[in-house]
C-alpha cells in the first residue's frame, strides 16, 4: 500500500471527525456496540471527556495521508485491556482497521489483548484474526446499533 497510515494522539478536532463517523447508520448497525444514541453530542463529549482523560485509556487517531479516518483504543475492563477501533465507513474495505491496530499492539505491550465482536461482524473478526486474536468464547449483549440482544464473540491476543 502506498498511502500513509498514521496513529497520533487524539486531538480535540478529532473529535468532530469522529462524531461525524458515528453518525453512518449502517456502521452502527454492523458495530452493533456504539453509542445507544449516535446524535447525542452531550453524551458523546461526555465519553470522549472519559477517555481522554483516563491515564490508563491508549487513544489514537488513525490518519491516512494526514486525513482523519478514525480511531483505535486500548482500554481497561476489570482486570483485562481491550482493544477497539472504528473507521469510517467511506473508507473501509482498504486494510486501514488491520494496519491501524497492528500500530496500537506495536505500541501496549501488554498481553494478553482482548476485543469482542459480535458474531456477524465478518469483517471486524477478520481484522481481529489477521492481527492475531484468537476466539476464546462467546457472550451476549444489548446492541444498541441494532436495538436488540446479539451474540458476540470475545478474542483474545496471547501473551
Amino acid at each position: 500500500m502506498t498511502d500513509d497510515l498514521r496513529l497520533r494522539p487524539v486531538g480535540e478536532d478529532d473529535l468532530l471527525e469522529f462524531f461525524a463517523h458515528q453518525l453512518d447508520p449502517e456502521a452502527n448497525r454492523i458495530a452493533a456496540f456504539g453509542a445507544p444514541d449516535p446524535t447525542d453530542r452531550r453524551a458523546f463529549a461526555a465519553h470522549w471527556v472519559r477517555i481522554l482523560t483516563d491515564p490508563q485509556i491508549v487513544a489514537r487517531t488513525v490518519t491516512v495521508d494526514g486525513t482523519v479516518v478514525g480511531h483505535v483504543l486500548a482500554f481497561p475492563v476489570g482486570d483485562r485491556t481491550e482493544v477497539s477501533y472504528w473507521i469510517d465507513r467511506a473508507r473501509w474495505g482498504r486494510g486501514y482497521a488491520t494496519r491501524a491496530l497492528a500500530a496500537l499492539l506495536r505500541e501496549v505491550p501488554r498481553r494478553p489483548l482482548y476485543a469482542r465482536a459480535a458474531t456477524d461482524n465478518v469483517a471486524s473478526l477478520a481484522v481481529l484474526r489477521r492481527c492475531g486474536f484468537v476466539v476464546r468464547g462467546t457472550d451476549r449483549g444489548y446492541a444498541p446499533g441494532r436495538g436488540h440482544v446479539v451474540d458476540e464473540y470475545v478474542l483474545e491476543l496471547p501473551g
